[in-house]
This record gives C-alpha cells, sequence and structure tokens, in this order.
C-alpha cells in the first residue's frame, strides 16, 4: 500500500478515539479503557487485523443485541490453582483480562494458575494476553476457539476456527517470548483486512466455495481457509477446541457463532495459565538462560538470502517501537468507517496525522 494513502494515528489519539465510540455505545468507561488498550496494542504490534479496526463489527453486533455492552465477567473459585471465569456474552477481552489477572494472582502465591472462560466473544490479539503475563514476570499459556473457517485434515467444509494458540516467557537483558500464531496458513483477519483494502491474497491461503484456490478475498470468505502444515494445523485447530470449549462448557464442535453473524451470542472458550518461572531455579539464572536462548537464536548461521533471525515477537516489538514514534497507519476507507461508528454516537472523528516524513514527530 503506497504510504502516501496512508493517515497515521497516535496511539493516544487511536485510544480515545475507540473509549468515545465504546462509551457512546452504552460501554462502562472502565470497560472501554480495558477494550482500547488491548486493540491499539495490537496495532502498535502490526497485526491491524486485530486492531481498532474491529470496531464496527464489534459496534453492529452491539447493535444487533448479540453482544451486552454493559456486562461485566464474573469469577468463581474453583481450587487454590484453579478459576473460571463467566464472561456473560461481554466484551473477550473483559473477560480474557480478568482471567489472566486471576492466574496470575494464583501463580504468584501457588506457582501456577489456570482460568477457563465461558461465554465470551471474540479477545483480539491473544499477544495482548500474554503481555499481561510477561508484565507480572508470568510464563503464560493462552488459548482460545473460533468460529468455523478451516476444515478438519482429509474434510472440506468448515468446522474448527482459525483459532490463535499463544504463550511467553519473559527474559533478562534480551527481549521476551512471544507466540501468537493461528494454526491456519494466514490469520482469517488478514482476508478480511485485504478484502476492505481491496488487495489480493497468496493463491495458497484458502479455497473459495467450489474447493479452488483463489486470490480473491471475498470468494476465499465464502470458502474455507487451508491449515498450516496440513494435518499438524488441524489438530492444533483441534486442540484449541478442546481446552477452550470442551473444557469451558461454551460452544464447541463448529458450535461457536461467526463474529459477523447477528443470529446469536458467539459463546466462545479461552483457556489460560500463568507459571512462575522461578519454581525450578532462581529468577535470575530463568532469565539468563532465557537470554542466551535468545543470543544462540540471534546469532544463529543464516540461510542465502536472510539478513536477520528474529526471535519469536521480536518483528512485533520492533514493529510496535516504530509506530510508537510514527503512529498507526489507516487507509482512507478504515477512517471512514471508524468515523461513521463515531458520529452514530456523537463521539469525537478519530484525528489523523500525515505520513511520517510530513508528521511533526
Amino acid at each position: 500500500m503506497d504510504e502516501q494513502q496512508m493517515v497515521h494515528v497516535t496511539a493516544p489519539e487511536a485510544t480515545a478515539f475507540i473509549e468515545g465510540v465504546l462509551v457512546g455505545n452504552r460501554v462502562p468507561v472502565e470497560n472501554a479503557a480495558i477494550v482500547a488498550k488491548c486493540l491499539v496494542e495490537a496495532d502498535l504490534r502490526g497485526v491491524d487485523t486485530h486492531g481498532m479496526n474491529r470496531i464496527p463489527s464489534y459496534m453492529a453486533r452491539i447493535r444487533q443485541g448479540v453482544l451486552d455492552p454493559q456486562a461485566s465477567p464474573s469469577l468463581r473459585q474453583v481450587t487454590p490453582a484453579v478459576a473460571q471465569v463467566d464472561g456473560h456474552n461481554g466484551f473477550g477481552f473483559l473477560a480474557a483480562h480478568m482471567g489472566m489477572a486471576a492466574a496470575i494472582s494464583m501463580a504468584q502465591e501457588i506457582g501456577i494458575g489456570m482460568v477457563s472462560v465461558k461465554h465470551s466473544n471474540h479477545f483480539g490479539m491473544s499477544a495482548w494476553v500474554v503481555q499481561q503475563a510477561l508484565d507480572a514476570g508470568m510464563m503464560s499459556l493462552v488459548f482460545t476457539n473460533s468460529s468455523p473457517a478451516l476444515p478438519v485434515w482429509g474434510g472440506k467444509s468448515k468446522l474448527m476456527g482459525v483459532s490463535p494458540i499463544a504463550c511467553g516467557a519473559p527474559a533478562g537483558q534480551g527481549r521476551p517470548f512471544i507466540v501468537d500464531m493461528a494454526p491456519s496458513v494466514a490469520a482469517r483477519g488478514k482476508i478480511y483486512k485485504a478484502l476492505r483494502r481491496g488487495e489480493k491474497i497468496p493463491k495458497d491461503w484458502a479455497l473459495d466455495k467450489d474447493g479452488k484456490q483463489t486470490d480473491d478475498p471475498a470468494r476465499a470468505l465464502e470458502g474455507v481457509m487451508l491449515p498450516m502444515g496440513g494435518p499438524k494445523g488441524s489438530a492444533l485447530a483441534i486442540m484449541m477446541d478442546v481446552f477452550s470449549g470442551v473444557l469451558s462448557g461454551s460452544a464447541f464442535a463448529g458450535h461457536v457463532t461467526n463474529p459477523y453473524d447477528p443470529s446469536k451470542p458467539a459463546d466462545v472458550g479461552h483457556f489460560l495459565v500463568a507459571i512462575k518461572p522461578d519454581l525450578f531455579m532462581s529468577l535470575e539464572a530463568f532469565k539468563e538462560r532465557m537470554d542466551y536462548l535468545y543470543d544462540r537464536v540471534r546469532g544463529s548461521d543464516r540461510m542465502a538470502g536472510i539478513d536477520r533471525i528474529y526471535f519469536p515477537g521480536e518483528m512485533e516489538q520492533l514493529m510496535q517501537e516504530q509506530r510508537l514514534k510514527h503512529g498507526i497507519p489507516l487507509v482512507h476507507a478504515e477512517v471512514v468507517a471508524l468515523n461513521d461508528e463515531a458520529r452514530r454516537v456523537g463521539a469525537t472523528n478519530i484525528a489523523t496525522s500525515p505520513p511520517p516524513e510530513k508528521a511533526r514527530l
């Protein structure tokens, strides 16, 4: 996308805009702040598919009566190391935030905390939940299920969700370890992004409704995503459903509602674990070992044509540093869609800045 077609939004501008639209849609102020922070974190890390551009679809679900804007999650302690959060059909960000906070608290006391979340919704980029644990000095596992988009290996119809698996571990001087990946060749949000921006997609991402490869995002959304690594990606998608859906009591086996389907609540499930990293050695020793791993990975011999090897999560952290300086890029159509939501509720339009070379930074 040509940089000249972009406008740039600072993180504070994006946060204030999102909070204004959410509050205008009857979301409590304290809840709106959590949702806004999580969405902006995705935009800063370059995961534009899970950032502020999700606002129109979330607000549509509120208007359709299938997402409760005023709901706050509740927590039930099951054992000293296990709890369950009921999202009460509110924003998934709120349920996951409460769940990870509880998991962290349990881990701080007894070494590990596990939380199952039911009756939730889409919670955006999984890496923000991992970061919540990292900020508390914790290792973490973050699972969720999602609406059908992927066939099981050998099948041809949508059954499993493109459900991300995420995890993280803190480090010392090096960058923390952060994995956040979908079991498909590409995240479905990237196809929605391509459709929104009038772009083509690689032909190995998805099949159309006739089972043929396509570079047209609209035709891809009518068909199915393709699992990465064939049966391996399929098995990971099923694993997400076992831990997030079956275990929690939420929808599973293809029954999570698509976020663009206004017929009923999504009923998404999540599975969150926080682990104290100094259970078997001192924290200093753990961080030294993580730094050694980082150095070994980054210093590996490079294959031909590769200039740099990145540690998992490092590219997104570098992007965050750049976007904090230069702003979050949006195309005109995205700005129009966002400001349409602001006008609906009398909120302030999103402020935009010129491209980086013209901006006063």
